[in-house]
């Protein structure tokens, strides 16, 4: 069995949740956020969704069918029309398939999990916007430094608009191929 990228994230919650439930006599402390103990805590979740964020995009022209039926937000339908579109040459060809399959916003969402990297310094702006959380403002700012010569170069303009954390979730959709 397949777990999502989220296990991990929600079981430590559910742990941490689950240790605060039985640690007794330190509500206050805790409805107030003073404790070490939860402060500590409380940096394992972020620790683990950011860890979470940055799991690996399976690549549709690369992943099996059990791979695929297991991402959240793909139908039977959308599988077979991602599995018979292959191979694809651009994450804009994808868009089509997949958004046709079900919908422009349900496909939007699974780019979260499943994504073909697009180049640097030749995606079409209509690609950059693909990548989950970027806008107008951002697609800008990608086409603004290119042509990019390596992935640091990306790293450091980029990085001046987002922080570190960012750019490395970022980084997962590109490629200088």
């Amino acid at each position: 069995m397949r777990l999502g990228p989220l296990a991990l994230p929600i079981a430590l919650l559910v742990g941490l949740v689950g240790g605060w439930a039985c640690a007794g006599g330190e509500s206050e402390t805790r409805a107030e956020g003073v404790g070490a103990e939860s402060a500590a805590s409380s940096d394992d979740v972020a620790s683990a969704l950011s860890v979470a964020s940055l799991a690996e995009l399976v690549n549709p022209n690369e992943a099996a069918s059990a791979e695929l039926v297991a991402l959240e937000g793909l139908t039977a339908e959308a599988v077979a029309a991602l599995e018979g579109g292959r191979p694809f040459a651009s994450m804009a060809d994808v868009h089509v398939v997949l958004s046709a399959a079900i919908g422009d916003e349900a496909a939007r969402g699974v780019y979260e999990h499943l994504w073909l990297p697009i180049g640097l310094n030749d995606a079409t702006r209509e690609e950059i916007l693909l990548i989950p959380g970027v806008g107008a403002r951002m697609a800008h700012e990608f086409e603004e430094y290119r042509p990019y010569p390596d992935m640091g170069q990306f790293r450091q303009e980029i990085g001046k608009y987002v922080d570190g954390e960012e750019v490395a979730r970022l980084e997962r959709y590109v490629t200088l191929h």
